[in-house]
């Protein structure tokens, strides 16, 4: 009885999601890992478990016997890559870099691989989307020839590997990974089965040879890596390239890293040369108008360790629609309609029936909640009509209650506006001490705040004293133009 069960339980099928790879020993409607609804599909009879043991590699030893020397990250050569990776790539370490068609990825990759190549340390660069002649024409583009850059147009496994044993290189690059396919493996090249063969392959040729490896991956629509989501826990470090098509700004941005920083950011600008390092990235985000203009306000967000300027800025128009326009370029759109609520209600700004548009300057993406004070302020700006000083910055993250929240780093971020000509702040209480000629206004609520705004006019500031606005419900009866 017992061997007739174990065979029923050897026999037993096996099934997959084909978004994460995530396996279950039956059908099921929703994956446990990922919680896709309907890739879960049959891949054959499970398989047999071994326990046993087997031969090891290599015998273990204390942690402090480990030779470092050969895992020490070589720099690319490009400072602001270096800085997103930690100080550059390690060898045997596996970078993913994705990102949407078009933004960039070969060409910086491209510059990457000329400037790493070195006689004792060739590059093996293998397309799998473009011909060797285009890649060649982009590399005199880019000025990206170098002797010791080896180049392969291969969409096989198989062919890709043999390349890698003939060069023995230190860097090696797949441009990209959804390009290549196993003939070991059923699908088409980019199906999940191939991808995770492909990915596993050059993962242990690189972790075995010690190669620095970087794999270019694709985006689907909702901005998500391609493929199977066993990918990104494969790999070392995975980097995402953001950017519009319409604007030269690049931002690198590190998503996972197992030896370096998270959520560090590069910038660059992309244009007919190829790519250029932005070491002063903040200049680009903030516009400069010939004087001051309602609905303009400067924060500072931080970056990984670094501090940058972006300009925030807002409109606020009345609306004929049943149900307003709320438009948000460059914020999380959720994150803004939650703002404009906690003005309505804490404070008394008048939004249910106005169209409100906000948008960051120069193309800059501000997913860190700091940046929810700047965009407060430049809505209220808008919608009163009251023009701000350039020299003025706001950060801090605002709670439902409309308390302003405490937020990392704000010695650092007011060195960075005071570097740029910002000579007032506001911002959350807290101990921190200000650049030499910088007023702050630490804000404990939005509405303390917006009287600091609002009180930039002389009328404005009598009105609140004399207590037009001693309700949140009747700030907003103070006459537009009085800022």
């Amino acid at each position: 009885m017992a061997t007739k069960a174990a065979a029923r339980t050897k026999d037993r099928p096996a099934y997959a999601c084909s978004e994460c790879g995530w396996t279950t020993g039956k059908w099921v409607g929703r994956c446990g890992e990922c919680s896709a609804w309907g890739t879960v599909q049959e891949t054959g009879p499970k398989a047999a478990g071994n326990t046993s043991a087997g031969p090891v590699s290599a015998p273990a030893r204390p942690i402090a016997e480990v030779e470092v020397e050969t895992t020490r990250a070589r720099p690319t050569g490009i400072g602001e890559l270096d800085r997103v990776l930690g100080g550059g790539l390690v060898p045997g370490a596996v970078v993913l870099l994705a990102g949407e068609p078009g933004v960039g990825k070969s060409t910086l990759l491209l510059e990457v691989a000329a400037r790493c190549a070195a006689p004792d340390r060739p590059t093996l660069y293998v397309s799998g989307e473009e011909s060797a002649g285009q890649v060649r024409l982009r590399a005199e583009r880019v000025d990206a020839l170098d002797p010791h850059l080896l180049l392969a147009a291969e969409t096989d496994l198989g062919a890709l590997l043999g390349h890698v044993d003939a060069v023995s290189p230190a860097l090696l690059v797949v441009d990209s990974v959804q390009t290549i396919a196993s003939a070991e493996v059923d699908g088409s090249a980019g199906g999940v089965s191939q991808v995770r063969e492909v990915a596993t392959a050059v993962i242990r040729v690189a972790k075995e040879r010690g190669i620095a490896t970087v794999l270019v991956g694709h985006v689907t629509k909702d901005g998500s890596i391609a493929g199977p989501r066993t990918l990104e826990h494969l790999v070392d470090v995975v980097l995402q390239v953001e950017g519009e098509r319409s604007h030269p700004l690049r931002l690198v941005r590190s998503v996972k890293n197992r030896y370096g920083p998270t959520d560090e950011v590069g910038c660059f600008e992309l244009g007919e040369s190829g790519t250029t390092e932005l070491a002063d990235p903040s200049r680009l985000f903030v516009s400069r108008h010939e004087g001051d203009v309602p609905g303009t306000c400067t924060t500072v967000a931080l970056e990984g360790r670094r501090p940058l300027l972006a300009e925030v800025q807002a409109l606020v128009a009345p609306s004929k629609l049943p149900s307003p326009r709320r438009t948000t370029s460059g914020l999380e759109g959720a994150r803004v309609a939650m703002i404009l609520a906690v003005l309505e209600r804490r404070v008394g700004v008048r939004l249910h029936d106005q169209d409100v548009y906000v948008a960051t300057v120069g193309g800059v993406r501000l997913a860190e909640p700091s940046s929810d004070l700047a965009v407060a302020i430049a809505v209220v700006s808008a919608q009163h009509d009251a023009p701000l000083p350039q020299t003025l910055v706001a950060f801090g993250e605002i709670g439902l209650a409309g308390e302003i929240r405490h937020v990392a780093g704000i010695e650092r971020r007011l060195a960075e506006a005071a570097r740029l000509g910002a000579t007032v702040a506001l911002v959350p209480p807290g101990s921190f001490v200000a650049p030499p000629g910088m007023k702050t206004y630490p804000c404990g609520n939005l509405m303390v705040a917006v009287q600091h705004v609002l009180g930039i006019g002389e009328k404005a500031k009598s009105a609140l004293a004399a207590g037009i606005a001693t309700t949140p419900a009747r700030l907003s009866l103070i006459p537009a133009g009085d800022g």
